[in-house]
């Protein structure tokens, strides 16, 4: 079915309806594309920041713990 059976079995308004319907769904999906990338930036900088937290938090203490107190 062409265009213009469409236009002439179910009207212009339904033709504009269709249209406006098909660019509004690719307008959403061009502006989803940019937030993805900011997410999926965004959850590979914290994967990084959290593997660093913990090689840090894992790490044995250099001296001491106590200081008030000697261990002699």
């Amino acid at each position: 079915m062409s265009t213009f059976d469409v236009l002439q079995r179910y009207g212009t308004f339904a033709l504009i309806r269709h249209t406006v319907t098909v660019l509004l769904f690719l307008v959403l999906h061009l502006i989803r594309i940019p937030l993805v990338l900011i997410v999926r930036i965004l959850a590979g900088v914290m994967g990084e920041l959290d593997r660093y937290a913990t090689a840090q938090a894992s790490r044995p203490p250099r001296g001491p713990i106590n200081q008030f107190f000697p261990t002699d």
